[in-house]
């Protein structure tokens, strides 16, 4: 499961999370692919659990594991 599958699980557009937590939509495309990590203050964080439906431990290793995927890409 990675970030992409999460936002659509939960039904929502790039847009969608990007309005709702102030953030440019490439933000969130750059989370998607691994290419950066949310740095988001507690609160966003939260509302972000919410609206993936998952923990914080969830997104945390989700985001974790698609962030040293991109890196690895990278090295190649």
């Amino acid at each position: 499961m990675n970030l992409k599958q999460l936002r659509n699980r939960a039904e929502l557009r790039i847009l969608d999370v990007a309005y709702r937590l102030k953030v440019a939509e490439s933000t969130v495309r750059n989370w998607e692919t691994g290419r950066t990590l949310p740095t988001l203050n507690p609160i966003e964080m939260l509302t972000l659990c919410q609206m993936y439906k998952v923990s914080l431990e969830e997104l945390a290793t989700i985001a974790s594991t698609s962030y040293e995927e991109h890196q690895k890409k990278g090295k190649k």
